[in-house]
C-alpha cells in the first residue's frame, strides 16, 4: 500500500491546529513543531521539508514551497490570502542579537543571550522568489513581489517589485491579478 505524500484531513485535525480550513495539503515531510499555535486557511499547499515553528497564521490560497523555514516564535508570522513563497525562503520573526554584546545560539542559557523579536506580515498577493530571507519586524505590503535571494530587512510600500541585498524597490507591480481574484472568489 502506497502512502499518500500529504497528511489526510483527519491526520491534520488530530495534530491540534489552532484553526484548519478546507482543502489543505501539508506534506508528510513538513516539520510542524507548534500546531496549537498555527492557523491554516483554505486552499493551502505546504510542500516537502518545510519547517513551521511558532505562532503562524496562514490565509487562503497560499502556497509555501519546499524547504521553506518559518521561525515565528511568540512574535508571529502572518501570511495573508493569495501570498506565496518559492523554495528555500526563510522567515525569522525571532533572531539572536549579533552585535557582540551578548552570547548567541540556543545552547547558551537565556540570561546570557538577547533575542530580537518582532512580527512578520506578508499582506495579500505578496510573493517571495527562491531563497529570500525576511528579518524580524518586516511588513511586506500588499502586492509586492521579491526577486530570488532578496534580503528583506525593512517594511515595503504596496505593489512594488523588489530585489537585492538588501531588497530595494525597482518598479511598480501590475494589479491585473486583482481581477482574477474577483473571478475566482465570485466577487464579480
Amino acid at each position: 500500500m502506497k502512502l499518500d505524500p500529504y497528511y489526510s484531513k483527519k491526520e491534520l485535525q488530530e495534530m491540534g491546529f489552532k484553526a484548519l480550513g478546507r482543502q489543505v495539503l501539508v506534506s508528510r515531510t513538513c516539520r510542524i513543531y507548534t500546531p496549537e499555535q498555527i492557523s491554516l486557511g483554505s486552499h493551502v499547499l505546504i510542500d516537502d521539508f518545510t519547517i513551521l515553528n511558532g505562532a503562524i497564521t496562514v490565509g487562503s490560497y497560499v502556497h509555501i514551497s519546499s524547504n521553506c523555514e518559518l521561525y515565528a516564535g511568540k512574535a508571529g508570522v502572518t501570511i495573508c490570502d493569495f501570498a506565496g513563497m518559492s523554495s528555500r525562503c526563510t522567515l525569522y520573526a525571532t533572531s539572536d542579537d549579533y552585535s557582540g554584546v551578548c552570547l548567541t545560539n540556543p545552547t547558551v542559557p537565556a540570561a546570557f543571550r538577547r533575542e530580537i523579536s518582532a512580527p512578520i506580515t506578508m499582506e495579500k498577493h505578496v510573493i517571495l522568489g527562491a531563497g529570500c530571507v525576511v528579518l524580524p519586524g518586516v511588513r511586506m505590503a500588499e502586492g509586492c513581489s521579491f526577486g530570488a535571494m532578496s534580503l528583506i530587512n525593512r517594511s515595503t510600500e504596496p505593489w512594488g517589485v523588489y530585489a537585492g541585498i538588501p531588497a530595494r524597490r525597482l518598479r511598480e507591480r501590475g494589479r491585473y491579478l486583482l481581477e482574477q481574484e474577483k473571478k475566482l472568489t465570485g466577487q464579480n
